[in-house]
């Protein structure tokens, strides 16, 4: 299912039952995402990582539920090294410095609530 940035994307997702792996592809030397709820109180937001790709260290204000959908990931909260395969989850606390990377390609969806 394509989506368009100028639409209200979640109002196209209600009462649908739809393939997440299909909503975000990979694309060769980056990371893509696709948010798929916006909502004052969080985020639901898809990710497709190529292999070697990541996200550097950084913190966010709120706790962050990732979901790995495909492949595997290596996730580092607050110094510590988690490696996180399809079908696992882990959540990030509000205010600890995290960072991600691709040791293979893969795929996760994000949640981010902000209460």
């Amino acid at each position: 299912m394509e989506i368009s940035p100028n639409t209200d994307e979640t109002a196209k997702f209600k009462s649908r039952a739809l393939n997440t792996l299909g909503m975000v592809d990979y694309q060769t030397g980056s990371v893509v995402s696709r948010q798929i709820v916006k909502k004052n109180i969080g985020t639901v937001t898809l990710f497709a990582f190529d292999a070697g790709e990541g996200l550097s260290e950084h913190t966010a204000p709120f706790d962050a539920l990732i979901n790995i959908l495909e492949g595997e990931a290596d996730i580092t909260i607050s110094g510590q090294a988690h490696h996180v395969k399809a079908g696992e989850f882990i959540i990030m606390p509000a205010n600890e410095p995290h960072a991600l990377k691709a040791p293979v390609r893969f795929k996760m969806m994000l949640t981010m609530i902000r209460a």
